[in-house]
């Protein structure tokens, strides 16, 4: 039987994406190979506990909430990762993945609702974004944009309209917490009237930064 390691699992209200403000079981898993400047979950990169996959599921299951997410760290940086999404698909849950975007999304359960990265210029990983990813997104999964200034911002515009991305997925802007006005940002993608979806991490504003919430 295949084993994860897992940093946690916990209850909480989905922060970001289209499911935002609804009740989701978050399954982070250890490890991570980027140091974005901005990163909110150093304490995931190492350590954790190692589960078979079977136990892991059981757990998600006690929690009786349909909705899952599998984070990290960069859940696909282990192998395993990827039978324990279709596991969770197996079972009838509704699963999303949050990943970097450094890693490759292919041979994914097909299941599987993808929320992926684009590491900008301040973040100090662009130069890991996998560009062979796009072609392997669907209009259902979701591009994000952690955004930390207005170079940032203008070099997420130039990407977005170099890779035709308004054509292959929903995108998402988010601002780096405290380093950009939120404000700010709603206001330059009111202005250049952007086809994106702004958000702000909900559980942040409910909780602050306390692990597991």
């Amino acid at each position: 039987m295949q084993s994860i390691r897992l940093t946690e699992i916990f209850l909480s209200l989905q922060g970001e994406s289209q499911s935002v403000g609804l009740p989701t079981v978050f399954v982070r898993l250890t490890g991570c190979p980027l140091r974005c400047h901005y990163c909110d979950t150093e304490y995931a990169f190492k350590g954790g506990t190692s589960y078979p996959i079977e136990e892991i599921i059981q757990q998600v299951r006690a929690y009786r909430v349909p909705l899952i997410t599998v984070t990290g760290g960069e859940p696909l940086a282990q192998k395993a990762c990827r039978p324990l999404l279709h596991a969770l698909c197996e079972h009838g849950l509704s699963v999303s993945l949050e990943t970097s975007g450094a890693l490759s999304i292919d041979q994914l359960d097909p299941r599987v609702h993808v929320v992926m990265d684009i590491k900008t210029p301040d973040s100090g990983e662009m130069a890991r974004n996998r560009l062979d990813n796009l072609a392997l997104l669907r209009q259902a999964d979701e591009v994000k944009f952690v955004i930390n200034s207005r170079a940032d911002y203008d070099w997420c515009n130039d990407f977005i309209m170099t890779h035709e991305l308004s054509r292959r997925c929903q995108i998402l802007f988010s601002p780096v917490q405290g380093n950009l006005s939120p404000t700010q940002l709603a206001d330059w993608i009111i202005h250049d009237r952007l086809a994106v979806r702004f958000q702000i991490q909900l559980h942040k504003f409910l909780w602050g930064d306390q692990p597991g919430k």
